[in-house]
């Protein structure tokens, strides 16, 4: 069982300690501990402190969509949240396990993957899809595990899934990609199903903006919050066919045709260093 975790009079750092301690110790929350940030800036000082907090250093980063509705004036159209090294696992073929927390959030995500090329550190705050596309060392197919200890983490909105860690639980890796500078949006499509039942279709080009726009998005947003990426991170870039609930003992199944059928099943997660 996982040691708690000190708190701090710092709100940030009181939020970030009970949202891992709940993630460690696999135990939803009732609610969102403590007071909601009050906006985007906030949050990400309560992801920052989460980070921190972690036993394992970030292995990838999860882009998310912000509804316009829920936007901040002028605010990001996307967020981003860490992806921790051991929550990211090649599927190799296999069935992969997503593992969910009783009583809170979790749902399967289609997803197109990018891992970069090389470090960037955090000098330049704006990036265009072209320059983004300089920095890619691939493109996998995969699935994405959004998951929570808070259940209504995405009524909460945008402010509660960035402090939550982006409302990630992991990745599961698909084949690459060949040649994908050449391949056309529009021909990179995706069904997901679960349990047999065809709950969602779509593809790259359904992505405001192409995944390019979400990679931009990432390398922005982090080198904004002053974050160094590695060589070897995977970014993902949004969900290209929805967010759909999952619960343990649930199969899914994601197909990119001629690029993979991904196959996972959802088990219940167990506490941080307890075998899982």
């Amino acid at each position: 069982m996982s040691k708690a975790l000190p708190v701090s009079d710092n709100p940030a750092e009181a939020i970030a300690g009970e949202l891992v301690a709940a993630r460690l110790a696999a135990q939803s929350l009732a609610r969102f501990p403590g007071r909601l940030p009050v906006d985007l800036a906030e949050a990400y000082r309560c992801q920052d402190a989460a980070i921190a907090r972690w036993p394992a250093p970030v292995a990838g980063w999860k882009v998310g969509y912000i509804a316009p509705e829920r936007r901040e004036p002028q605010g990001d159209p996307r967020l981003v949240g860490p992806v921790f090294a051991g929550n990211i696992r090649p599927l190799d073929g296999a069935e992969g396990e997503l593992a969910v927390i009783a009583g809170g959030f979790a749902a399967v995500e289609a997803e197109f993957m990018f891992r970069l090329a090389r470090d960037i550190p955090a000098q330049v705050h704006d990036w265009t899809a072209e320059e983004a596309a300089q920095e890619v060392a691939a493109l996998h197919v995969g699935i994405e595990l959004a998951g929570s200890p808070l259940a209504d983490i995405n009524v909460l909105g945008p402010c509660a899934v960035v402090a939550d860690c982006g409302n990630n639980a992991g990745l599961l890796l698909g084949p690459a990609i060949a040649n994908w500078q050449d391949v056309a949006m529009e021909d990179l499509l995706c069904s997901t199903w679960i349990d047999g039942q065809l709950v969602g279709r779509g593809g790259a080009a359904t992505l405001a903006g192409g995944p390019l726009a979400a990679l931009a998005f990432a390398l922005s947003r982090n080198a904004r919050c002053g974050r160094t990426m590695r060589a070897g991170e995977w970014i993902t870039t949004g969900a290209a066919t929805g967010i759909h609930d999952i619960v343990a003992g649930q199969h899914a199944v994601i197909d990119f045709g001629a690029y993979g059928r991904l196959r996972c099943r959802a088990v219940p997660a167990r506490a941080h260093g307890s075998g899982a």
